[in-house]
């Protein structure tokens, strides 16, 4: 009986669990300093002869397709991510192949962006970084064209074989992408955004049931689309191909236990949107230590304190949200919204340590209006 009654804290070492927690974390590390290093390159570019902005951090320049969310974007997105639910849900026969189109396309994108480090390592001995012409296509180096070639072929492999390791690799992808070219410009716009998206999961897992008869945020995060293979050979009147697989679509990571019995399933929303905050805060951290010199702050906050990052301080919150999310989940055995508890425990140690080292009222509006010194790495 206390075997059965403590099953659900033998679960949380599961393979898949410990899978789930350690990719989420990375996804959103790795995407955040992205995000960073495009900040310093554009300042190198700066540099180099183009004209500087007054405030880099922002970076707010289209040729990067860099989008900044404002307020009035903050408080619509939810809005908007409810329509999409709700079209999904009542027409998803008739627009899972556009959608899945639509999703290739981008995932294919995303997960090239992910490659482009490495095939920069690769390439780098071999061959200059000159770009080649494609005419009306534009330049693009070497490595850019390796990435995009090895993203195209894994993509078509997944629209072949349907292996939830490959759709996992294009989530990832799709993570590290919005991660480093979305960007929050303030505490303000990222506590609208992550409360009207935390009331958004919550009402959608949990109250959407009694109106719909359905947990729409279950089911369509868990249904599968016709292969576009099989629409087009139906289409073409080759009859129906019996080898090509429904697809499960890159809008979750799933990994499956080591007995197979059963699978942890995370939405990449619940990675992107707090990894936004991350984001965020590790350009303000980078920010303040060239801004200031890593000098001590209030005579009152001692210089612990200080030295203790807000990305670290937000990264530990996510991390025990994500605990709790799961633990809750094991509990109730049932699916939870995993913003409602990933957004308190990354924004409120965030609110508590920017008050108490003084910088709540800078980050809240304007954390990066004032002129940058020289851009050096960040250490982790």
């Amino acid at each position: 009986m206390a075997e059965q009654s403590y099953s659900w804290a033998y679960s949380l070492v599961d393979s898949s669990q410990v899978s789930t927690f350690l990719i989420s974390i990375l996804l959103i590390v790795y995407g955040s300093f992205r995000s960073l290093n495009m900040d310093f390159e554009n300042q190198e570019k700066d540099k180099d002869g183009n004209p500087a902005t007054p405030s880099s951090f922002n970076n707010n320049n289209p040729s990067n397709s860099i989008q900044t969310i404002d307020s009035t974007q903050a408080l619509f997105l939810p809005i908007g991510a409810s329509v999409s639910l709700l079209v999904m849900f009542f027409f998803f026969d008739s627009v899972q192949v556009v959608f899945t189109v639509c999703t290739a396309v981008l995932a294919t994108i995303a997960f090239a962006f992910l490659l482009l480090p490495m095939c920069q390592y690769l390439t780098r001995p071999c061959s200059p970084q000159n770009k080649i012409s494609f005419g009306c296509c534009g330049r693009f180096t070497l490595a850019e064209l390796l990435s995009f070639s090895l993203s195209v072929m894994l993509v078509l492999i997944w629209v072949l074989t349907g292996h939830w390791l490959l759709m996992d690799a294009l989530a990832m992808g799709l993570c590290v992408a919005m991660i480093a070219f979305v960007r929050l410009p303030s505490l303000k716009v990222s506590c609208l955004l992550l409360s009207g998206l935390l009331i958004y999961d919550v009402f959608w897992v949990f109250f959407s049931a009694y109106i719909f008869n359905s947990n729409v945020m279950v089911k369509v995060a868990t249904q599968p689309a016709d292969n576009p293979l099989d629409v087009l050979s139906r289409k073409l009147h080759l009859g129906p191909s019996r080898d090509v697989p429904r697809l499960s679509l890159p809008g979750k990571l799933v990994f499956p236990s080591s007995t197979g019995s059963h699978f942890s399933m995370l939405g990449i929303g619940d990675i992107v949107m707090p990894g936004l905050l991350l984001c965020f805060v590790l350009r303000y951290d980078n920010y303040k230590k060239q801004a200031t010199g890593e000098t001590l702050g209030p005579g009152n906050v001692s210089g612990r304190m200080q030295r203790v990052s807000y990305f670290h301080c937000t990264l530990i919150g996510y991390f025990v949200g994500l605990l709790t999310a799961t633990v809750a989940s094991r509990i109730h055995r049932a699916a939870q919204p995993a913003l409602l508890y990933l957004v308190p425990f990354t924004l409120l140690p965030l609110l508590t340590m920017a008050y108490l080292k003084g910088d709540l009222r800078r980050m809240w509006s304007e954390p990066f209006h004032a002129k940058s010194s020289s851009s050096r790495f960040l250490e982790v």
